[in-house]
């Protein structure tokens, strides 16, 4: 692709809001399979269990999709159409990338468990193991705790240890979820007739995670590449040029950048239009502290000037913004952050604060529109009545439209 038009920060941000499905609200109302084709289009949703507004997934779709039936990711998940492994993190990935992630499960590279650790826990594998041959899929819950302990997440039960230990190396599938429980099965069960000769080696898959990776990102600087799919850094600057060799990535030239950032071929036509200034973003909605745009903290600050931390993890008084806030997305840019809590019981969407970013002008544009996602997400999640304890600007909370 040759082009003497100069490829700006500008464009970089509009060109991955089209590629991430963030440029335009949606033309019509969602469906199951739209739910499949944008997990297809991001690569990845990632998975957190922070319940305080909608655990991040489904949030994640809301913010691409709008009003649409939280239920469908579980069915498509219990139909096979979906399969959680490690991606970016924990995440629901398209059962068609099987064969990619096949590498990932072997169990003499995994990060977290050391190479006797089978060896170690032998006789509770093999209990695990003859349970679910003979009874069926389990969940965690359905093994009685037997040491006294609570259970915490960093403190799990020898026999959900067991099972993720299983899940990471393969051998058990996430057959479905109950109540967002796990519920694990024989990976010869969820996945009838898979051959291991259809696994791609090592090279192969990070060489297509690293394709799949930039052409997520839409113009992606090296530097950003290997997080989406948490891949490794040593070795990467080799293959993206051997890529761009192969023709199989563009490298082009970004005002402002000392290296060549790096282009998906299926984003050339984005890219065109994006250069013409035909894509633009007239989009307002809240997004998640895990979705694609933001997870990546450092490209977060480079693309949108957005400095984001999840506070959950701090302790209260170390809190500048709240536990679990959310960005918000306003035409192209994260202009604020607000802080929510979703009481479903009582149908109440309580925006416990509400910041804007620094010299961000309060027009009637931004506030009708923030008004209106803010509405939206109250009502998708069934908590119509927004109320609005604080916000910085202290003005802000009364001009916003409820």
């Amino acid at each position: 692709m040759k082009t003497n038009a100069a490829i700006t920060i500008d464009t970089v941000r509009h060109l991955l809001l089209a590629v991430q499905g963030v440029l335009h609200p949606p033309k019509a109302p969602a469906t199951k399979s739209d739910v499949l084709e944008i997990i297809r289009r991001m690569g990845a949703l990632q998975i957190d269990t922070i319940h305080v507004v909608a655990r991040s997934p489904y949030l994640v779709l809301f913010s691409r999709l709008g009003d649409y039936d939280p239920s469908w990711l579980d069915e498509l998940l219990a139909e096979g159409k979906l399969f959680e492994y490690w991606a970016h993190a924990a995440c629901f990935l398209p059962i068609e990338d099987y064969p990619i992630f096949r590498y990932r499960m072997n169990p003499s590279t995994q990060r977290y468990y050391s190479a006797d650790w089978r060896e170690r826990h032998q006789e509770i594998v093999d209990e695990v193991l003859r349970r679910i041959q003979a009874d069926g899929p389990v969940r965690s819950a359905d093994f009685e705790r037997t040491d006294g302990k609570k259970g915490t997440w960093w403190d799990w039960k020898v026999e959900k240890q067991v099972l993720e230990y299983l899940h990471t190396t393969g051998e058990l599938m996430i057959a479905r979820r109950e109540k967002f429980q796990r519920v694990y099965d024989l990976q010869q069960r969820v996945l009838p007739g898979w051959d291991e000769s259809q696994a791609l080696s090592v090279d192969e898959a990070e060489t297509e995670l690293t394709l799949r990776g930039v052409r997520a990102l839409g113009i992606a600087h090296p530097r950003w590449i290997h997080d989406y799919f948490r891949l490794p850094k040593t070795g990467m600057p080799k293959r993206l040029k051997r890529l761009v060799d192969e023709g199989r990535l563009i490298a082009v030239d970004v005002e402002g950048w000392k290296e060549p950032g790096y282009l998906h071929p299926e984003n050339c036509s984005l890219l065109e239009q994006a250069l013409a200034g035909e894509l633009v973003p007239d989009y307002t909605t809240l997004l998640s502290p895990f979705d694609p745009l933001t997870w990546d903290r450092e490209r977060a600050r480079a693309i949108f000037n957005f400095d984001y931390t999840i506070e959950c993890y701090l302790p209260e008084e170390k809190r500048k913004y709240g536990y679990f806030s959310l960005p918000i997305l306003h035409d192209g840019r994260l202009i604020g952050r607000l802080d929510a809590k979703a009481y479903r019981k009582e149908g109440i969407f309580e925006i416990r604060s509400i910041h804007l970013e620094p010299g961000v002008e309060m027009s009637d544009h931004l506030l009708c529109q923030v008004s209106q996602a803010i509405q939206r997400c109250a009502n998708w999640h069934n908590t119509p009545a927004v109320e609005i304890r604080r916000s910085d600007p202290e003005p802000l909370m009364n001009l916003l439209a409820f």
